[in-house]
């Protein structure tokens, strides 16, 4: 574990496992969470004998509480300055649901030889909120209420979101797991509440299609279809379309946080397309 900086100064929390000369798997986490929400993943492709890099988004985790940045662009150049400074090369970045879009413009952007391929499971991309270009959209006045949310009680509001759709445990027959539940709350809570009241804004409104039209590189796309967070039809089917080089998977009732409840089908997946 170790801590990058920032040309503005923040301090960015990371994790790197395995051996160095190891082919690297960068993991980016979702809102409002870290690094630990990679704890499967990274043991699972450690196991198989990668280098697993996690870092924690700043305003989020352990990395610095800043008062400015909590935007895709500032978010892009952090992930550029770790992979810099860690000189990763050929690397895969795999982002989840806010993640997914911090690694679509990470990867639009990326310096020649450090991407080798992406995946983006349950992500934001193309765009989320509801307007006249995106019209299967989300209505703002969701993304107004999570902000409304927070403010008001931020400690519940992170216990209801696990509670009930980030994992689809408000479905009927659901296998509610209590672990998973306190592990997000303890994740969000470690954050800044400032950095993730701006975040909704980030992952919801910012548009993605030039990134994702700029990609070459080989990219998995994963999404369940009970996605409660990030509805189906309007992420993954679009994204496809507008990457040179995407393959779909659909989860046929998996919900936005598959890669916890079902990483025995996910992790296994992912690997074959790293290894393909």
């Amino acid at each position: 574990m170790g801590t990058v900086t920032t040309d503005d100064g923040t301090t960015i929390f990371y994790k790197d496992w395995g051996p160095r000369d190891g082919r690297p798997v960068v993991f980016h986490h979702g809102w409002p969470l870290s690094a630990d929400d990679w704890d499967n993943q990274m043991l699972f492709f450690l196991a198989h004998g990668y280098r697993v890099i996690a870092h924690d988004r700043r305003g989020h985790g352990r990395s610095s509480q800043t008062a400015t940045g909590h935007d895709m662009d500032t978010y892009a150049a952090d992930v550029i300055a770790l992979t810099d400074a860690l000189d990763l090369r050929d690397a895969t970045h795999v982002g989840h649901s806010t993640g997914g879009g911090e690694v679509a413009r990470y990867v639009a952007r990326a310096k020649p030889g450090r991407v080798a391929k992406a995946v983006l499971v349950g992500a934001v991309p193309p765009v989320m909120v509801k307007s006249e270009s995106n019209p299967g959209g989300l209505p703002i006045e969701i993304f107004d209420g999570f902000r409304t949310a927070l403010v008001a009680n931020r400690a519940q509001f992170y216990i209801d979101v696990p509670s009930g759709p980030f994992y689809g445990f408000n479905r009927p027959g659901a296998q509610v797991s209590q672990g998973l539940i306190d592990n997000w709350w303890r994740q969000g809570m470690m954050g800044a509440a400032n950095a993730h009241y701006e975040c909704i804004k980030a992952f919801s409104e910012t548009d993605f299609t030039e990134d994702l039209k700029q990609i070459d590189v080989p990219v998995l796309v994963c999404h369940g279809t009970d996605d409660q967070i990030v509805p189906y039809d309007d992420s993954a089917p679009l994204t496809v379309k507008l990457l040179k080089n995407g393959t779909l998977k659909s989860y046929e009732g998996f919900p936005h946080g598959m890669l916890s409840t079902h990483p025995d089908v996910l992790n296994p997946d992912i690997l074959a397309f790293l290894e393909s």
